[in-house]
């Protein structure tokens, strides 16, 4: 089981150092009058958001995905996700650190979050809810859980560490804002282009390292189906 929890918390990591994801968790900072106020509401429809998905599996997969036997391989509906997953992971990698910067697409996104940036707290909570979600990481992380035969409870407080831990930047830059508010301001303006471009490389090593578990995991699968 040691080896699902490694995999789970991987592809947390890869959630919380999405492009997109920590794009757009930035801007909301950024550019809004009342950070603080626009921050805290779309870190939480992200979060309900995330919250919600996971609370759905707790009861509808269940531990559908879980092993036989608790060292036991994966079966062969795992192991055939857990290879297309990977493949597709790597494929994603390549793509990010291949694109050349758009500064077309970076005004878009700038755009984008500068319409809701002092909107209403519903326009927060749906912005947060679609811009700042897990993404593809989200059927990697339910497929994850499921794998740990755990129980709706158990379910439920994995989702909910893998949820927190995706959105952990937001949460970081809410709390230094409200301690120093100032200093955290200036420092985002600064470092924005310098932290997307190089936590994205860090990003691709942690989503590589989760793609090469995946693979692994789903090989054996497919020997032993």
């Amino acid at each position: 089981m040691g080896w699902h929890y490694l995999e789970l918390a991987l592809t947390a990591l890869a959630a919380m150092l999405s492009p997109t994801t920590l794009t757009f968790s930035v801007l909301v900072l950024v550019l809004a009058k009342r950070p603080l106020r626009s921050g805290f509401w779309f870190f939480l429809g992200a979060l309900g958001a995330t919250l919600a998905i996971g609370v759905i599996a707790a009861f509808v997969i269940g531990d559908a995905a879980a092993p036989a036997h608790p060292s036991g391989p994966p079966k062969l509906g795992v192991a055939v996700f857990d290879v297309v997953a990977a493949m597709f992971l790597v494929a994603l990698v390549v793509y990010y650190l291949r694109r050349p910067r758009d500064p077309k697409r970076e005004e878009k996104a700038v755009a984008q979050i500068g319409k809701v940036a002092d909107s209403p707290i519903t326009a927060l909570l749906g912005a947060g809810a679609a811009l700042a979600n897990a993404g593809v990481f989200i059927p990697v992380a339910l497929k994850d859980i499921s794998e740990l035969h755990p129980s709706t409870t158990a379910y439920i407080i994995e989702w909910v560490f893998f949820s927190l831990v995706s959105l952990l930047p937001l949460a970081a830059g809410l709390v230094l804002i409200q301690a120093a508010r100032e200093w955290t301001e200036r420092t985002l303006h600064t470092v924005r282009n310098w932290l997307i471009r190089y936590v994205r490389i860090i990003g691709a090593v942690i989503v590589l390292a989760l793609a090469a578990s995946m693979l692994g995991n789903g090989i054996n699968g497919l020997i032993h189906a």
